[in-house]
């Protein structure tokens, strides 16, 4: 059964009947996606960010530093990139959590799992990946962001590199991750005030990426892009990462670039490490880290990161 079935039918009927465009038209191919996709994805957005939301409120940043802080290191670095699946605390958090982990005893390298994986296996990403590609691909994508960040996190701390953290500074963040409500509607107030939130900074991104996404699928001719990035073309991926990089998107505004890409003969591979490069390796994240990192340890994270992108890419590529 496809529960996004309604919104194809909303979709053909503003398309076709309340626009009147002509089927099978370049142009009524990419306003039926827009229009469908930005229903889905801000659906999907509305109901994830809230159930996240709702959960993130039982485990708080304290509670969340005193699990990780008295663990053995392999299963501190294993927790860590579980919780940072379902705690997607938002940019603008990561220097005082990053501190707060650190202050709290909990190892610089488990720290960095909990980093990486906050923003790579994100579970809007998961949702939207398991509504496009199915079950097994949305699987993947869960396993290799959860071995990308406890391998990168493991090979941090391993390397002793705490003398690279400016302990002395201080950054008190947007506030997101301060609210402890401890009563259901307090839980339900805080979830409806996050979701706005969440929704009124990357709305616009969201667009854009479906927008792009839309003129692609309506005007980019099939296989078009598979000549220059299938999966037997080596430089694909490389590419692909060092493309995302620079770019400052949620996943949300990158899958239905994903789903057009590989419609248009991309391999899956390859689309997937240019998301995960967006989400995981944020340059905008990066200027921010920078006042608490030297240089040094950013340099050696983005190594670590990029090279388990660049295996997760060339794996799903010849995987799947």
């Amino acid at each position: 059964m496809n529960l996004f079935a309604p919104l194809t039918l909303l979709a053909d009927a503003l398309t076709y009947r309340i626009f009147a465009m002509i089927p099978e038209t370049h142009s009524a191919d990419a306003v039926h996606f827009f229009i469908e996709d930005t229903l889905k994805i801000f659906l999907l957005l509305l109901v994830i960010i809230y159930a996240v939301s709702v959960i993130r409120t039982f485990i708080p940043p304290e509670r969340i530093r005193s699990l990780l802080s008295r663990r053995h290191r392999v299963t501190g670095h294993v927790l860590a990139g579980c919780i940072g699946v379902v705690t997607p605390f938002c940019t603008c958090s990561a220097i005082p959590l990053f501190l707060g982990f650190i202050e709290a005893g909990v190892p610089l390298g488990v720290t960095f799992t909990f980093l990486i994986a906050s923003p790579m296996v994100n579970e809007v990403a998961l949702a939207l990946l398991l509504a496009t590609f199915g079950f097994r691909v949305a699987l993947l994508y869960v396993l290799s962001g959860l071995i990308i960040a406890v391998v990168s996190g493991m090979v941090i701390g391993a390397l002793h590199l705490e003398h690279l953290v400016d302990r002395g500074k201080e950054d008190q963040g947007c506030g997101c991750g301060k609210s402890h409500p401890d009563t259901w509607p307090k839980r339900l107030a805080f979830a409806a005030r996050y979701t706005r939130m969440i929704l009124k900074r990357v709305w616009w991104i969201v667009l854009l990426g479906i927008g792009v996404g839309a003129w692609m699928h309506g005007y980019v001719p099939e296989d078009f892009l598979a000549r220059f990035a299938g999966a037997d073309r080596w430089y694909a991926v490389p590419f692909a990462v060092l493309l995302g990089i620079p770019l400052y998107a949620n996943a949300a505004g990158i899958l239905p670039l994903v789903s057009v890409l590989t419609e248009k003969g991309v391999a899956l591979g390859t689309t997937l490490a240019f998301m995960m490069s967006v989400t995981g390796l944020s340059l905008p994240e990066f200027l921010i880290l920078r006042r608490v990192m030297r240089t040094k340890l950013i340099v050696l994270f983005v190594l670590t990161v990029g090279l388990g992108i660049l295996f997760t890419g060339f794996l799903f590529n010849s995987v799947l």
